[in-house]
């Protein structure tokens, strides 16, 4: 650092007034008041600017040896790429490739270069003398932002042809704006940390009823439409006794994943769980129509697992505008039982008419062939599509499959379809092939069941020997 100080004597100091203690409160106060580390890192940018009288500032973050620059100011003019393909402010470089941004990283420390014309007065690391000629700059200072012991990111700073070199003073206040910078960081970070315990679920991730709520007051007060969807998870009981409430606690995350999804097509969407198996959707500018078919394609595409499924409804100011959002949630919490008593009915219709179908063992055993044929490689898969397959042939809804365990019981592998609102018509059948088990709902003569058994005992053994 002698260097430095030494080629900046005699020379005019391009830190501007607000340079020295004044200054650097200054820019305490404004660093504080950043929300968001986005209005952060422009505020350092724009500050060390200022202090340092430079030419160009870029501040980057520092992460797995990899520098990337996340602000530049002044910004590069019409939204170009920032610097040169081998300029110091290049969007991302490696520490292998700069040797001073490794020793950046390794010793926490600044470093300065100079190349003020092409008489061989470099002065510093090459490749940073090489970079600095390459992009029209003679000077360069580069500080580490520390936070919590660790290399965060980067200050660098540059002057062009007619403006000093850099001295050690700078580089003083170089460190004191990057520490400044790290203590916002870390408040900032904290803060973040807080908002999301306070607004997310810790499950799913998305926001919680109070995120839910905020989201539907604002969009009430504008005068676009919005939409409130109520969703609810059908058979979340189910699994959580019959796989477990990891299995469970997955089923949830599923929805909450469709869910985003959603929230990611329809702009300026709220997605959140309100608690339990219930979530939400809030949409604001968004005709109903819109929202309902980016549902059901997103519902359509990424099913639920273990035979569960999502019932939802829809409510919109479209149908009036409430004096409260929570009027709009109540309507769309309507909706959406309505929508489960529907499929409900609808599933045991279909139970009914294939009830009152012939159920017969031809039938049977041409779903069953068919459905093995076309299922994908592998014992499960194979054995998941003859169940639902035969369950159907044999007039039932829902279906098992099942392994031996190592304690002499049995666990569930998969299972499909609702259980019947009318125990009183359904019989379970069941067969098994070593070390498989198959279970279905039928509703075949209950004289008949012994044929019936002999023809699935056939399906279920070319379905396991067929997938070994």
């Amino acid at each position: 650092m002698e260097r430095a100080s030494e080629s900046g004597r005699g020379r005019r100091s391009a830190t501007p007034a607000v340079a020295g203690v004044r200054g650097l409160a200054l820019a305490a106060h404004r660093l504080d008041r950043a929300e968001k580390i986005s209005e952060l890192i422009e505020a350092t940018a724009a500050l060390a600017h200022d202090l340092l009288g430079a030419q160009a500032i870029s501040v980057s973050r520092i992460e797995q040896d990899t520098c990337r620059t996340l602000s530049v100011c002044p910004p590069p003019p019409g939204g170009v790429t920032i610097g040169s393909a081998t300029g110091p402010m290049r969007v991302t470089i490696r520490s292998a490739d700069r040797p001073a941004l490794s020793t950046l990283i390794r010793d926490h420390s600044s470093w300065v270069a100079h190349a003020p014309d092409g008489s061989g007065a470099d002065w510093g690391d090459p490749d940073e003398c090489d970079a600095l000629r390459a992009s029209g700059h003679v000077t360069g200072l580069a500080s580490p932002i520390i936070v919590n012991g660790h290399v965060w990111g980067q200050i660098l700073a540059t002057r062009d042809v007619g403006q000093p070199l850099f001295e050690i003073d700078d580089v003083a206040t170089a460190e004191v704006v990057a520490a400044l910078t790290a203590g916002a960081l870390a408040r900032v970070d904290l803060d973040e940390q807080v908002r999301h315990l306070v607004a997310d679920d810790p499950l799913t991730g998305l926001g919680n009823r109070r995120v839910a709520d905020h989201a539907a007051e604002i969009a009430l007060m504008s005068d676009l439409e919005m939409c409130v969807v109520m969703c609810d998870v059908d058979g979340l009981k189910r699994v959580n006794d019959e796989f477990g409430h990891d299995a469970g606690d997955d089923l949830l995350r599923a929805v909450g994943d469709v869910l985003r999804r959603a929230q990611d097509l329809l702009p300026g969407t709220t997605a959140a769980r309100l608690g339990g198996d219930e979530f939400c959707l809030v949409t604001i500018g968004l005709p109903r129509d819109e929202v309902k078919r980016t549902l059901v394609r997103t519902i359509r595409k990424y099913p639920l697992a273990n035979g569960a499924a999502l019932s939802w409804g829809v409510a919109s100011t479209a149908d009036g505008r409430p004096d409260h959002a929570r009027t709009l949630f109540r309507r769309a919490d309507a909706a959406q039982y309505q929508a489960k008593r529907r499929r409900a009915r609808a599933v045991r219709a279909e139970a009914s008419s294939a009830s009152a179908s012939a159920v017969t063992v031809e039938k049977l055993i041409a779903a069953g062939v068919g459905a093995i044929l076309n299922a994908q490689s592998g014992v499960v898969p194979r054995l998941c599509a003859l169940a639902a397959a035969a369950t159907g042939a044999m007039g039932g809804a829902a279906w098992s499959v099942l392994r031996d365990a190592e304690d002499g019981g049995v666990v569930a592998v998969a299972r499909g379809g609702l259980p019947s609102d009318d125990p009183g018509q359904i019989r379970t059948l069941a067969v098994s092939s070593d070390p498989w088990l198959v279970e279905l709902e039928s509703t075949a003569p209950e004289e008949s069941t012994t044929r019936f058994a002999d023809a699935l005992l056939l399906l279920l053994d070319l379905a396991v020997q067929g997938a070994s």
